[in-house]
């Protein structure tokens, strides 16, 4: 199959002119796409999307894989979906404009080639790429000179929950819709109606929409509620011995070996043998990893502080503070660490082909203890970040206490001093405390135990930090990583607050496309600006 190349036209015909002028108020970006879309897209980069495709010659070329990928930049710019993406080719002029489609009445490509074109790209890791077009179109401006920008990136990451778009449900609707799913896939194989696999297997509960429905009991009641879970275990059961009885081979492949480990996954999660006999309950408490929908398995509980909770992801941005363009993306579960995205981050960003070096990172503390802090420090770069806040109510805090980095030691407001090494606990001696005449106001402890701080392992970063935090100067550098949430902002609002798509590659994918949308508007308007 041998590929037709995107060349969209130079010259601007009347129609063009006439649009161009109607696009200097609102949606803008479409101007900007039709003005620099050979320049977004060159050859070279156009060689590469044209690699995603076998070349045998044989078969009906395909759509320009450069049209395909602007289309989906409009998709993301417009919030629409591959449907509306499909009709939008034909009845709006301005994806006409900038798809060099003028006139046409047909639409552009098939809603299906749309979605085998995005499998594609996140196959090939394209969408990668598609990001770091746009910070080289950027780099390729009068509005960003590259010869005035420092040698090396300073760098602000920062995250926002994403919430997923599959179902949360708690433990008894999530064995059923898993067993009911279970149920819909032998029935597809053997060519058969779900409600005669259900009866077969003797689980007529699972033939119904809702289980709660079926179950009809008074959910307030414990009895009820805990007979509940034993009958949704029978039928569940009697669907997973059903399915190894008859159909032994095919339970051991996918898409049947998935669907059972699914259902082991969520009983193993959620149940606990009952210590007064009888069966399964529910677990008590939440436990570790615990899934929580059937149809995104990668979902999670999430934490954005103690009183917000969400379930879905985190996505994570890398800014360049010297361009305010976004560099890199990364989506991890919503209960992992802030730090795990970091190598994620700082590889994406490796492989920029200007300026990949980072210099200064702006992090807040999620982010502390990454490898990129680690990175920047060996390189003797600067880290900027609030440090930790020792509280100890209305007694003496970690920093009434004199810290000397140099020597490696501790004094107390007494004056008592004390070594230490970094993860360790200093005691300071109990006698000397006992006698202390602070000592009402440094510890509540026995007084045969003196006062204890604990040094942490980056102490020498922590220190630093707190020294930052008390200059002006120091407190104006750390103001700098607001740039980092304005455009977090930003790429919310064109990818939303709700996930598109079930998985954390799918929706890196729309990130990294929803921040390519974010930087083409960033270089419009420094443009703008700069004219």
């Amino acid at each position: 199959m041998t590929s037709n190349r995107w060349q969209p036209t130079v010259t601007y015909t009347k129609q063009e002119q006439f649009l161009m002028k109607r696009l200097v108020r609102t949606r803008k970006l479409f101007a900007f796409l039709r003005e620099h879309r050979r320049e977004l897209f060159d050859d070279a980069f156009q060689s590469e999307l044209e690699s995603m495709y076998r070349t045998t010659g044989a078969g009906k070329p395909p759509v320009p894989p450069a049209l395909f990928a602007m289309a989906m930049l409009l998709q993301a710019y417009h919030g629409m979906s591959d449907a509306e993406t499909v009709e939008m080719t034909v009845v709006d002029l301005r994806w006409q404009l900038v798809l060099d489609r003028l006139g046409s009445t047909e639409p552009a490509f098939s809603q299906g080639a749309l979605c085998d074109f995005r499998a594609r790209l996140i196959h090939h890791d394209m969408d990668r790429r598609l990001l770091e077009r746009t910070v080289a179109l950027a780099l390729q401006t009068k509005a960003f000179d590259a010869k005035k920008l420092p040698k090396t990136l300073r760098v602000a990451i920062d995250s926002m929950p994403l919430e997923g778009a599959g179902r949360v449900e708690d433990t008894i609707n999530l064995l059923a819709h898993a067993a009911r799913k279970l149920i819909a896939t032998v029935a597809h194989l053997l060519d058969r109606k779900a409600a005669d696999i259900a009866r077969a297997a003797g689980t007529p509960l699972l033939t119904e929409s809702s289980i709660k429905k079926a179950l009809d009991l008074e959910w307030s009641d414990a009895k009820q509620k805990a007979g509940a879970v034993k009958t949704v275990i029978e039928q569940v059961d009697a669907v997973e011995a059903w399915v190894a009885k008859h159909m032994p081979a095919e339970a051991k492949e996918p898409p049947l070996s998935d669907l059972l480990d699914t259902l082991r996954q969520l009983r193993e999660q959620d149940l606990e043998p009952d210590p007064n006999g009888g069966g399964p309950r529910i677990r008590e408490g939440v436990a570790a990893d615990r899934r929580v929908s059937v149809e995104d398995g990668e979902m999670r509980h999430g934490r954005k502080s103690k009183s917000k909770r969400f379930n879905g992801y985190k996505r994570h941005i890398a800014a360049d503070l010297d361009t305010d363009l976004i560099l890199a993306c990364a989506v991890t579960p919503a209960n992992r660490p802030e730090d795990e995205a970091v190598p994620t981050l700082r590889d994406d960003i490796a492989c920029q082909p200007e300026r990949n070096q980072i210099g200064a990172v702006h992090i807040d503390r999620g982010y502390i203890g990454s490898a990129v802090v680690q990175d920047v420090l060996a390189r003797r770069g600067a880290v900027l970040c609030k440090p930790w806040v020792a509280r100890n109510g209305k007694l003496f805090a970690k920093s009434d206490f004199e810290i000397n980095m140099r020597f490696k030691t501790i004094r107390c407001p007494a004056g008592q001093i004390e070594s230490f090494h970094p993860g360790s606990v200093v005691e300071f001696h109990p006698e000397t405390c006992a006698r202390c005449p602070l000592r009402s106001r440094c510890t509540m402890a026995s007084p045969a135990t003196g006062r204890t701080v604990s040094i942490a392992e980056d102490e020498q970063l922590q220190h630093r930090l707190r020294k930052l935090t008390a200059s002006p100067t120091g407190r104006q550098d750390l103001r700098e990583r607001v740039a980092v949430e304005h455009r977090l902002a930003h790429v919310s609002r064109k990818q939303g607050r709700r996930a598109r798509y079930l998985g954390v590659r799918k929706n890196l994918f729309d990130l990294r496309r929803a921040a390519a949308v974010v930087n083409l508007e960033t270089i419009d308007r420094r443009v703008a600006e700069a004219a």
